[in-house]
């Protein structure tokens, strides 16, 4: 239980419960997350510090004790180093000491110096601040974009990365691993409870009877107070100029955002102070040692082949479309191409997504034994991505030309982007059939999730999506005005585009939602709004 605990936790949940503005993005949600990351990092190198200087206490006692024992000299106990730099000095007739010497010769305090370095920068757990750094990289989107939905989606995020940064690859899993702060939150509770008993065991009776009184004293106010208040008029006005108005809505978030934050603070110095047991980077699909059962070639083969052979015939049908073009849609399945490309692109969403479990179970449980059993996994799951990666490439062509036809939608950008995620997936696997390891591949495509999302926030979808509607209707289409007015102030700088009547029904209806910030929800794309 490290120092600090409870102090770090209310300090986290009072910090979080007067930045964070609930009811909107804003700069205050990476103010909060700068001062959680902050309290953590400082308790849990406290607590580590602490840990260092009594293994440092330890050592030194004993070697004071070696030091009191009788010691005879050997001449292995001597450096070589410096043993050759004596020499050297009594050959050149110098009076250098031979530690001065041995320093000359670049052994000295200047490679101790880098070699300190270097050490202390191994020491700096790289992965935790990655995770960190995506964290709070995607509570800043709630600084300079306004769309609810976008920033929802960061937090998320942000509280996936968060949980990554504190718990290094478990045995227990990814899902575990993403998970671990929240649920960690709820069983830190008896922990917090333990820390304050012990507080209040180092305090002593007479200041907890004191806390007791104090409390029934504000007790008997709150009863009596309100009484008196009610029989004259007089005092109630002086009570009432006494007592500031108190906004109970208001008392109820911050209470549970203090409750939240603080939890999540505690969950994370509690997962730190007793870690989880970490993931072995061992031969995940050896039969060494495991009492779990392996599928035969045969097994694994026969749903695998007949992926292997439909999805064959469907990238054959793909390229007789794609070189037909929209007359050999019409003759063969009289449809026009974006009535063709709407229809396909769910079910091939569906079809990829159900191919990736089907080869993460092959390559969990196949067996392999030999060398020919994994060149055989290897080029059969090989060809599956190969053919599967066709099929998400045809989903989104799908739905980019569905798009050009019917117009740009937030959700249509939304499911291009996830069937974007699952390919650079399918491309993470076929990566791990070279050694066939794949416990990289869940945190990478996490990564990978999260980075994409907050290269969507760079990208500013609302806005893409504006502009690329306002492209069909520069080339003649229809433009919905409607639905680009129920969008968030993101999608203004794109509208500029349009000519007075557009523009200003689209501006003025956006800006009328728009209400003014607090500090603590302070926004660019609303501030910019405003103007």
């Amino acid at each position: 239980m490290p120092n600090g605990l409870l102090a770090a936790t209310a300090a986290a949940g009072c910090a979080a419960a007067v930045l964070v503005p609930l009811d909107r993005p804003g700069i205050g949600w990476l103010l909060a997350g700068l001062a959680i990351a902050g309290t953590v990092y400082a308790v849990d190198r406290a607590a580590r510090n602490a840990v260092r200087d009594d293994e440092d206490d330890s050592d030194r006692d004993d070697s004071d004790r070696d030091d009191r024992e009788p010691r005879q000299s050997h001449p292995a106990d001597t450096d070589p180093g410096e043993v050759a730099a004596a020499r050297a000095a009594d050959e050149a007739g110098t009076d250098r000491t031979p530690a001065e010497a041995y320093s000359s010769q670049g052994n000295g305090p200047a490679a101790d110096s880098a070699g300190l370095l270097s050490g202390r920068l191994a020491e700096v757990p790289w992965g935790r601040v990655w995770w960190t750094g995506v964290a709070l990289a995607l509570l800043s989107v709630g600084a300079f974009r306004a769309a609810p939905w976008l920033f929802v989606l960061c937090l998320a995020g942000a509280a996936v990365a968060g949980s990554l940064a504190v718990v290094p690859r478990s045995a227990y899993g990814a899902w575990f691993d993403v998970l671990a702060v929240p649920f960690a939150g709820l069983n830190s509770w008896p922990w917090l409870y333990r820390a304050m008993t012990g507080t209040r065991e180092r305090v002593g009776t007479g200041t907890q009877r004191v806390w007791w009184s104090i409390g029934v004293a504000a007790a008997l106010l709150l009863i009596v107070v309100p009484l008196l208040a009610g029989a004259d008029a007089v005092f109630a006005g002086l009570v009432d100029g006494l007592i500031p108005a108190v906004d109970v809505p208001a008392v109820i978030r911050w209470g549970v955002v203090f409750v939240v934050a603080g939890s999540g603070v505690a969950g994370a110095l509690y997962l730190l102070a007793g870690p989880p047991p970490a993931a072995v980077d061992d031969d995940s699909f050896s039969d060494r040692g495991r009492g779990v059962r392996r599928f035969s070639p045969l097994e694994w083969g026969i749903p695998v082949g007949a992926l292997t052979i439909v999805f064959a015939a469907f990238v054959a049908t793909q390229v007789a479309v794609l070189f037909g073009g929209d007359g050999y849609v019409q003759r063969t399945a009289s449809l026009t191409y974006a009535e063709y490309a709407r229809s396909g692109f769910w079910q091939l969403s569906i079809v990829s997504l159900l191919t990736l479990a089907v080869i993460g179970v092959v390559l969990r449980f196949a067996a392999q034994n030999g060398a020919a059993e994994r060149r055989w996994l290897r080029i059969a799951i090989a060809v599956v991505i190969g053919l599967a990666f066709v099929i998400v490439a045809s989903a989104l062509h799908r739905m980019w030309t569905y798009q050009q036809a019917y117009g740009f939608t937030l959700l249509r950008l939304l499911v291009e982007v996830f069937e974007g995620w699952i390919a650079l997936v399918y491309l993470l696997l076929l990566a791990s059939l070279v050694r066939l390891r794949r416990y990289w591949v869940p945190r990478v495509a996490v990564g990978a999730a999260l980075t994409t999302l907050l290269a969507l926030s760079v990208l500013n979808p609302e806005g893409f999506v504006a502009d690329r509607n306002i492209a069909r209707w520069q080339s003649g289409k229809s433009l919905d005005t409607d639905y680009l007015s129920d969008l968030s102030p993101d999608v203004l700088p794109a509208t500029d585009r349009l000519p007075d009547p557009q523009r200003s029904a689209i501006a003025n209806a956006v800006r009328e939602r728009v209400k003014d910030d607090s500090w603590q929800g302070w926004n660019y794309s609303r501030a910019t709004a405003s103007r």
